[in-house]
């Protein structure tokens, strides 16, 4: 897809760093703002509607957690967390508070870059839409055209992440989707790994989704294998 004009917020306090990723972004047609604080990054939030977030977690003034959670009251925007904290458990914080994805610093351009363009094409709006465009779970409703799901009559707040697995999950109703299966139409072939992830996002469907997170009755675990979607 081209990334002419594709709006992005970098939210950041090394100067050094914005102005590298400025400087890329801005050679690869992209529209880039820079800002330095999390009370910025929210107030440019809402003015610039970006379409891509790439979020410091080390910000001066905000955890960057929190204003990964102030961004996720309002938008569905695809959020890239910055942080040179490399344990586990950031990691699972910042996904589990939203982010579409982790990497830690110091990181290689092009990785960085491919890891964004992957994050625009996770909220792109257009999707291909193939079989029935509605799947009817019982406890949940998944209009697949119009990328909705409704539970109980009520549109449900999925970022693009949880709505590209539960796609992926919906679309094979009834099959065995492996874990590097998932990995890699969402996160990329880089990914293939990175079962802690899955983990997580499963986990956050099944809190919006199911009536009993604990023992779900649609989105299915296979221990060490994957993931099945099923209807009541």
């Amino acid at each position: 897809m081209s990334t002419h004009a594709v709006r992005v917020l970098v939210v950041d306090d090394e100067p050094q760093l914005l102005r590298a990723l400025r400087i890329n972004l801005n050679a690869r047609g992209f529209a880039v703002t820079t800002v330095s604080t999390g009370a910025d990054a929210l107030i440019a939030a809402a003015r610039v509607d970006p379409q891509v977030v790439v979020l410091d977690l080390g910000l001066p003034d905000i955890d960057g957690i929190t204003v990964l959670q102030g961004l996720r009251g309002w938008t569905t925007v695809p959020i890239i967390v910055l942080s040179a904290r490399g344990e586990s458990v950031d990691k699972v914080a910042a996904l589990d508070a939203g982010a579409d994805d982790y990497v830690t610093k110091p990181f290689g351009m092009e990785e960085f870059l491919a890891r964004l363009r992957a994050a625009v094409r996770r909220g792109a709006t257009t999707t291909a839409t193939g079989g029935a465009p509605v799947v009817d779970a019982g406890t949940f409703v998944v209009d697949l055209e119009a990328k909705q799901v409704l539970r109980q009559g009520v549109p449900v707040h999925l970022t693009p992440t949880e709505w590209a697995v539960l796609d992926l999950l919906v679309r094979n109703e009834g099959k065995l989707v492996t874990q590097r299966e998932i990995l890699g139409a969402v996160w990329g072939p880089t990914y293939l790994d990175q079962t802690n992830y899955l983990r997580v996002y499963l986990a956050g469907l099944r809190r919006k989704l199911e009536d009993d997170p604990g023992s779900p009755r649609h989105l299915l675990t296979e221990s060490g294998m994957g993931y099945r979607f099923v209807r009541d």
